[in-house]
């Protein structure tokens, strides 16, 4: 028998509510990742990935210049990736864990660990639902 939890929630609809809008938000999400982002993905990075001419020893401080902008560029290209790939992390754990609560009864709850298990086995998946090896 399962016993109350220690919460002053005494309307149990609110926590079905809950995890329809958490699957709702993960399918948006990832949607519109996948709608809205990717198609730009690679015509963003494509244009980060233009080298700039090199600097005459005679500039040092153009030199420093493109030494800091080609940092900043590999910085933000990785944004770019990391940005999708998280977003796809959240959203394939927020489906995870509203799959695995929908049908539960009314005093079912999330523990952190159930949560933390699904991030990291979203983490394991790529942005096309394939598992990766790392």
């Amino acid at each position: 028998m399962h016993e109350l939890p220690d919460s002053t929630i005494t309307s149990f609809a609110s926590i079905e509510t809950d995890i329809q809008a958490m699957e709702e938000f993960a399918k948006t999400l990832a949607n519109e990742v996948q709608a809205g982002y990717d198609p730009n993905l690679q015509r963003v990075t494509t244009a980060m990935l233009t080298q700039l001419p090199k600097a005459s020893a005679l500039m040092p401080e153009l030199q420093s210049f493109l030494k800091v902008h080609n940092e900043v560029q590999n910085q933000t290209f990785a944004n770019t990736f990391n940005f999708r790939d998280g977003t796809h992390v959240f959203a394939t754990a927020a489906q995870s864990i509203s799959e695995e609560y929908r049908s539960t009864d009314a005093y079912a709850h999330a523990k952190v660990t159930d949560v933390e298990k699904a991030f990291t086995d979203a983490t394991t998946q790529g942005p096309g639902g394939e598992t990766e090896t790392h």
